[in-house]
């Protein structure tokens, strides 16, 4: 959901509208990371025991995508700085972050002890 999202306002921002890759690429984040978190609380990790702790689950995503960013704007501007465009490291940082995100949410941000296994 993300990546779909994200990357489509970062064109429309970046491409669409000429701003800088930056500020095109916060308001991908923004709505990406917004919609990704529903998607992922209520879809892919949904529990009704999540409930409780609906707070502490919000506040472990806000950590994680905080340092995500730092991580993701340091990749997109190393590779646009030796000539690669911002387009090509939005996908390159996505692949990074599939693997990434998926170990994180799975084990930190929406774990539930009561199912671990």
């Amino acid at each position: 959901m993300y990546f779909v999202t994200g990357y489509t306002i970062f064109a429309i921002g970046y491409s669409g509208l000429h701003w800088n890759w930056l500020y095109a690429k916060l308001a991908g984040d923004v709505v990406g990371w917004t919609l990704n978190y529903l998607v992922q609380r209520y879809w892919a990790f949904n529990n009704k025991d999540l409930k409780k702790h609906e707070a502490g689950t919000a506040g472990r995503y806000l950590v994680l995508n905080v340092v995500n960013l730092g991580i993701d704007y340091l990749i997109i501007w190393g590779l646009k700085g030796i000539g690669i465009s911002p387009y090509i490291g939005f996908f390159i940082s996505a692949g990074f972050f599939t693997v990434w995100n998926y170990l994180w949410y799975r084990f930190w941000v929406f774990y539930n002890k009561r199912n671990a296994t």
